[in-house]
């Protein structure tokens, strides 16, 4: 209802609720619902990997906690909105610009987004071994990708007109940043093939292709979200449903990263903790897999020397990757 003294919607009334209130009901809809398919890796992780490292663990625990408060405030938006406003529509539209806790929505989106982002930014860190130069640019970018999006919320809380630019600059380096981490991280792993035995080049192979298939996601849902809050531009709130995935989105993402280490030491002949698996062959040669988040994967060089390394650490520096395909 729009009103108390009428029952029935105006053709502008209804208008103005299918473009302003409609998108935040569809959000919290596929908020919740990709909370409870994003509860099955929270349940495999823990099944899966109970003696993973510390740091990792803690790591998965924050998004779990961020990922569940991120949904109930959705749901206490929706709710407001809908339940409490039922019978003001006007007053229900004004909260996107009055309520903070509704124009903090926004940062709390990306804030969780960041969190992922920090996650993959450390994972390149080893990947590329230490290398400030990959990381650093990546860094940046996220930066000025979040501090876009609390301008932003401060424009929209004064009712500024250029609020949609500082979103345009979001969205655009949130985008940005995740394809930055993506290319450098399949470049480095498909860089590491060279000269290696062709089960190691396996796996680097199905790592690089990992990091495009965890991260297309998010970033097509940005890339939407930039176009269609520019073309709309306040007058239809439809970006807002793709804004309110991305965070589940980069959960996903995450998650399927840390749980596809099982799957790849089957690829590489190995058990759950890293060892030789009954079916593999003692004797099999490969070379160094130089990643994180991977697991202990044995390596022999061709001079057949054995020893493991765990990638989950950050031991194993590229002096003595070089050394070891020396000796080869």
């Amino acid at each position: 209802m729009a009103s108390s003294s009428s029952s029935v919607m105006t053709d502008d009334e209804s208008q103005l609720s299918k473009s302003l209130l409609g998108p935040w009901l569809v959000g919290s809809v596929l908020d919740i619902f990709f909370l409870g398919a994003l509860s099955s890796q929270f349940i495999n992780y823990f099944s899966w990997y109970g003696k993973d490292r510390l740091g990792t663990q803690l790591a998965v625990i924050g998004l779990v906690v961020l990922s569940i408060l991120q949904s109930i405030h959705t749901f206490a938006i929706a709710w407001i909105m809908f339940v409490l406003y039922f019978k003001d529509l006007y007053g229900a539209i004004n909260l996107n610009f009055t309520a903070c806790w509704q124009l903090g929505n926004p940062i709390m989106i990306a804030s969780v987004g960041l969190y992922v982002q920090i996650f993959f930014c450390h994972r390149l860190w080893h990947i590329s071994q230490k290398k400030i130069r990959y990381v650093l640019p990546v860094g940046f970018v996220l930066f000025i990708a979040y501090a876009s999006v609390c301008v932003a919320t401060y424009d929209i809380h004064r009712q500024s007109t250029i609020a949609g630019r500082w979103f345009a600059a979001h969205f655009s380096c949130v985008f940005a940043g995740d394809l930055m981490i993506t290319l450098s991280s399949a470049y480095l792993l498909l860089k590491s093939r060279s000269g290696v035995m062709p089960q190691t080049g396996g796996v680097l192979a199905a790592l690089a292709r990992l990091s495009f298939q965890t991260a297309a996601p998010v970033a097509l849902c940005a890339l939407l979200n930039l176009i269609l809050s520019q073309v709309y531009n306040g007058k239809n709130l439809v970006s807002v449903p793709f804004n309110m995935m991305m965070p589940k989105l980069y959960a996903f993402s995450m998650m399927l990263t840390l749980n596809a280490r099982r799957a790849l030491r089957a690829q590489a002949g190995l058990s759950d903790d890293g060892a030789p698996s009954a079916g593999s062959s003692g004797r099999r040669r490969a070379d160094v897999v130089r990643s994180t988040y991977v697991g202990r994967i044995e390596v022999r060089t061709r001079t057949d020397v054995s020893r493991h390394i765990d990638f989950n650490e950050s031991a194993g520096s590229g002096d003595q990757l070089q050394e070891l395909r020396s000796k080869g």
